[in-house]
């Protein structure tokens, strides 16, 4: 009798430890999760709610940041600017400008190189320098890291939450970098199949027709009944999985 009291009470707990593993998703920043037991981004967020995120890469110029900025607060859509560390140095007051109108600002590597053929220590330092030049310009401890080129790999994930920051990715590519033209820009983000609640788009600060296709995007994405928010505001920070298409999904 013992014996059997004995398996049953270690059998409950194995059932219990079990059940804890698979539904226990950490407070922090959650990395995985998905098939394969690969390390994931954030491409887009599975949510009811019609919002979704518009972003821009800041890593060459700043030419046309003014008119974004100005379009987005004629608009009143607050958006996530994703920054390399030289960006962050040679344009600070632009830095500030963009934090000062409410907008995300966004880690993306101190020197855009490829990530994932850097040794974990260089990913680090890649993702910390860019910490610390915008810790000291504005005071905020950024939260949100995009890889260059979008290219990652587990370890690049990994550091980058080891570092505080949730690595996001996009669902919905402008190929404003492509400089084919304002309408492509348009027709390109505003027809795409991905376009969905919690889609989360891709623009460069620094293409050569972004900021002219910025307003009329805008204007027809409202039109679809979007609601335009940061990043920060569109992810769930914690109690989530991610598909194995990178869907980040809440834990019910």
């Amino acid at each position: 009798m013992k014996e059997k009291l004995r398996i049953f009470l270690l059998g409950a707990f194995l059932l219990a430890f079990t059940a804890a593993a698979v539904y226990y998703v950490p407070t922090v920043v959650s990395v995985s999760i998905s098939a394969g037991e690969r390390e994931l981004p954030i491409y887009c967020v599975d949510t009811d709610k019609p919002r979704i995120a518009l972003t821009f890469d800041a890593a060459w110029g700043n030419e046309d940041t003014p008119e974004i900025l100005a379009i987005l607060k004629q608009h009143q859509v607050k958006a996530t600017f994703f920054m390399t560390g030289g960006w962050v140095e040679k344009y600070p007051d632009d830095v500030k400008a963009i934090h000062a109108a409410g907008h995300d600002l966004g880690n993306h590597s101190e020197n855009h190189k490829h990530m994932s053929q850097l040794s974990n220590d260089e990913k680090k330092t890649e993702i910390m320098k860019v910490q610390e030049k915008v810790k000291a310009l504005t005071g905020v401890d950024m939260i949100l890291f995009r890889a260059p080129y979008g290219e990652y790999n587990d370890d690049v994930i990994r550091t980058a939450a080891a570092c505080g920051c949730y690595p996001i990715q996009w669902s919905v590519d402008s190929l404003d970098w492509k400089d084919y033209g304002a309408k492509s820009i348009l027709d390109t983000v505003v027809n795409n199949k991905a376009l969905e609640n919690g889609a989360i788009i891709l623009c460069h600060n620094g293409a050569k027709y972004t900021a002219q296709a910025l307003d009329t995007m805008i204007t027809a994405l409202q039109a679809k009944g979007y609601e335009l928010v940061p990043v920060s505001q569109l992810i769930y920070k914690d109690k989530y999985y991610l598909d194995p298409t990178g869907k980040q999904t809440p834990v019910k």
